[in-house]
């Protein structure tokens, strides 16, 4: 189907086609949108994938304020205060909005939401839909709202490659459908692109998904804030399907336990047990496995004979793998699973440039902080998109002025970076790793060639990393263990980036220089 980009000059461009992206190009309504997606809608979208649920103080014994709390202290000292609370605020419209739209949450008696607990929480406040298929349902009903929206002009299968920017405000996007190139004049572009999992070789996000939005960002002169931040789940499931399917944490909810191969419970003695902040259960499960040991998720007691009924995609899998989740125990492992870091934006999602918004995982809002308090990130990309598109319906409609474009960049390709950052920028981190990357991403990032983009979302995660000596929430690091009394964000841009990494890389060991050209 031939598109006329003529009918389309001065609309917003919304980028990105999962949940954040869906909700955004819907409150938009009825100005006319185009909503930009690399695949059909729902096909690489995380949002499709997310189990746990949305947090939302909506149970008798809960209140924003709780929730607040329990963000916060996540958060390791990096939130948001301001803008946490007016996000948890909020969440229950939210749910309310969502399930308007056709979510069918789970209900339990009287008709009233049916309510997990997750770890770090301190109520039942976790919404879920058919179990562990929340994400799975959510994008079901905003992808049908939004192919009935006349407003919405969709163009799935259009991959957006640069933004294009003069004097630091948006003038139009440069996308690529197959092998023909499309110029989209606006001044208003909404980043929705998700997280960053698939630079790394263990994860729980699709392969597609490697920080694209990131990319386009910080190539428009954008800041990018907290970017060493990346969360390991602690519970993928440990085998050799990539990405790696999650179990939920709603199952350590439930009353599973981690034990190892000898059936010994290594976190009882954990402030927290098995239902401690992501990070500390995280780096408890690596360090059993670099000792030599396995690690299980056992749900044979709790929730025992309720597996199936409970959790049917998760025990589907298991099935697959000749596991029996009210019998056997569940091998799992860490992996990446969402980016706390992002594109840094104000209250209404804006960005340091003009006419660049940002929202979901791709942004950095400062609700989460170090790390992510389970089940805020769904609700996070419905209450935020939300709010994206009241600013963008706000701002006055420019046509944008596209400047020629001498040479489209090539597809993006990850393969040459997730080895370097699964080495240096897991669970446990150090000096000497980061700077290897570094020396390595840096020629990468600067050739222009497929690798270009992952390897320049590498760099600056792995440069932020670098800066970072201390260990806080989900960024630790082995030779600076200690957490320093005062929190400090961080923030670069990418020409702050390419300064950083070239003097990192100089002043390296002579053994770390060898990729440098």
């Amino acid at each position: 189907m031939s598109i006329d980009l003529s009918e389309l000059i001065g609309r917003p461009v919304i980028i990105g086609g999962g949940a954040a992206g869906l909700m955004a190009a819907l409150r938009l309504a009825p100005e006319p949108v185009v909503l930009l997606s690399k695949s059909p809608l729902g096909a690489e979208a995380s949002s499709m994938w997310a189990q746990g649920g949305l947090a939302a103080a909506v149970g008798d014994d809960d209140d924003p304020a709780l929730h607040l709390s329990d963000t916060l202290a996540a958060g390791a000292g990096l939130c948001d205060e301001a803008a946490a609370r007016q996000i948890v605020q909020a969440a229950p419209a939210a749910v309310d909005r969502l399930a308007e739209l056709g979510v069918a949450f789970d209900r339990g008696v009287g008709g009233h939401w049916r309510l997990g607990l997750e770890a770090a929480h301190g109520r039942n406040r976790i919404v879920h839909a058919t179990g562990d298929g929340t994400g799975r349902e959510i994008m079901r009903a905003l992808i049908a709202a939004v192919r009935s929206c006349p407003s919405v002009t969709l163009l799935e299968g259009v991959e957006a490659r640069r933004l294009i920017v003069a004097d630091n405000a948006i003038q139009g996007v440069v996308a690529v459908r197959g092998d023909e190139a499309l110029i989209l004049a606006t001044t208003r572009v909404v980043i929705a692109t998700g997280g960053i999992g698939g630079l790394f070789l263990d994860s729980t996000n699709p392969a597609g998904c490697f920080g694209q939005g990131l990319a386009l960002a910080a190539r428009a002169g954008a800041v990018l804030s907290d970017l060493e931040f990346v969360q390991f789940h602690p519970t993928a499931f440990d085998g050799p399907s990539r990405p790696l399917p999650l179990l939920t944490e709603a199952i350590r909810g439930d009353g599973a336990v981690l034990i190892d191969e000898t059936g010994a419970r290594f976190m009882a003695e954990e402030p927290g047990a098995e239902l401690a902040p992501r990070d500390v259960v995280a780096r408890a499960v690596w360090r059993r496995r670099a000792q030599g040991h396995r690690v299980f998720l056992d749900a044979r007691i709790k929730p025992g004979r309720d597996f199936a009924a409970r959790y049917p995609v998760i025990s589907a899998f298991c099935g697959m793998a000749g596991i029996d989740p009210a019998v056997d125990p569940i091998p799992v492992r860490p992996a990446v699973h969402y980016h706390m870091g992002g594109i840094a934006v104000d209250h209404a999602g804006r960005s340091t440039v003009e006419g660049l918004w940002a929202c979901g995982e791709a942004s950095r809002t400062g609700l989460h902080g170090a790390n992510r308090l389970a089940s805020n990130s769904l609700m996070e990309a419905i209450v935020c998109a939300q709010w994206v598109a009241e600013s963008v319906a706000g701002t006055p409609r420019g046509i944008g002025k596209p400047r020629e474009i001498a040479a489209i960049p090539p597809a993006p390709e990850a393969s040459a970076v997730r080895p370097l950052l699964s080495d240096a920028l897991g669970v446990l981190r150090e000096r000497g790793a980061i700077a290897a990357a570094i020396c390595n991403l840096l020629p990468l990032a600067e050739t222009g060639g497929a690798s270009a983009d992952p390897a320049l979302v590498g760099l600056m995660i792995s440069v932020a990393a670098y800066a970072r000596e201390e260990s806080r929430g989900a960024h630790f690091r082995s030779d600076c263990p200690d957490t320093l009394p005062v929190a400090q964000s961080s923030s670069f841009t990418l020409s702050q980036t390419i300064v950083a990494a070239r003097h990192i890389a100089e002043t390296a060991q002579p053994s770390l220089r060898s990729a440098l050209p």
